[in-house]
């Protein structure tokens, strides 16, 4: 089944169903444009789209089961980050947020910044402004959208993993101040029983290379960070190879009880060299 069958099919079960167009959209969280172009195979719908329009229309489980297997098989799906923007950053991060509802395990690998589930306001506002391109008023819904997804860090019924690099914490890319309570904020979160922070530290030899930030949503899908747009893997073989990078990474970074005071430590490292200045 390639793009335009699928979506011909999902069409077909939406009219069958009897469910308006505009009512499946709006419960799978996306635009009425964005769900025609999929059902008239003018854009290919990644698994979660999938998913939620299914969800939507009320199929029997053996009906999903057959269409997701058919999204994953043809679904690689690659976004510019421009036209993410375009379309409202603070509408991606509400789709994100609909996406991390329905999850029970979230594996995040991040050898660049802190990962956004995780950011202080703070840090979550000088990353958005270094953008020149981004209004005040975007990075304002931005920010206020990615703070509602930060909700789910008090979800006890999920498993939140978070492997980052020593790097992340190092790199000023944001003012000192700024990083040191973003150390805190992460100090903290170490307490809470669902999250599993882990750090790999630049100290011995490492297996491995961090190629790129990566996010893996239960076993189903892996949305990838590139330069120019976010790419959603959903094929079960190319999922296995991110979850077996990210289990490798994990069992080769601190967390626990190592991890604290190494936290700890880079915060007051950052806060002598700035006094010292």
């Amino acid at each position: 089944m390639n793009r335009s069958e699928l979506g011909a099919a999902l069409r077909a079960l939406r009219q069958a169903s009897g469910t308006e167009a505009k009512t499946v959209a709006r419960s799978s969280v996306m635009s009425a444009s964005k769900l025609s172009k999929i059902e008239t195979g003018k854009l290919s719908p990644s698994a979660d789209d999938v998913d939620r329009i299914l969800t939507s229309i009320g199929v029997s489980d053996e009906v999903k089961a057959e269409y997701m297997e058919a999204a994953r098989a043809v679904a690689t799906e690659a976004t510019a980050w421009r036209l993410i923007q375009r379309a409202g950053l603070h509408k991606a991060q509400k789709q994100l947020q609909a996406v991390e509802a329905d999850m029970d395990l979230l594996r995040v690998f991040q050898p660049a910044l802190v990962p956004g589930l995780l950011q202080t306001p703070e840090y979550m506002r000088a990353i958005l402004s270094r953008h020149d391109d981004l209004t005040e008023e975007t990075v304002r819904r931005t920010m206020s959208a990615r703070l509602e997804r930060q909700e789910v860090l008090y979800d006890e019924d999920k498993t939140l993993r978070f492997v980052i690099t020593e790097p992340v914490l190092r790199w000023l890319i944001v003012p000192t101040p700024i990083m040191a309570g973003q150390l805190d904020r992460l100090i903290s979160l170490t307490r809470l029983p669902n999250i599993d922070l882990r750090v790999v530290p630049l100290a011995g030899a490492q297996r491995d290379i961090p190629n790129h930030a990566f996010v893996v949503r239960d076993d189903r899908s892996v949305s990838v960070e590139t330069v120019h747009a976010k790419v959603v893997v959903t094929d079960p073989r190319d999922v296995a190879l991110y979850v077996a990078k990210f289990d490798g990474f994990a069992e080769h970074a601190l967390s626990g009880e190592a991890l604290k005071p190494f936290l700890e430590g880079i915060r007051d490292d950052l806060v002598r060299q700035r006094e010292s200045r």
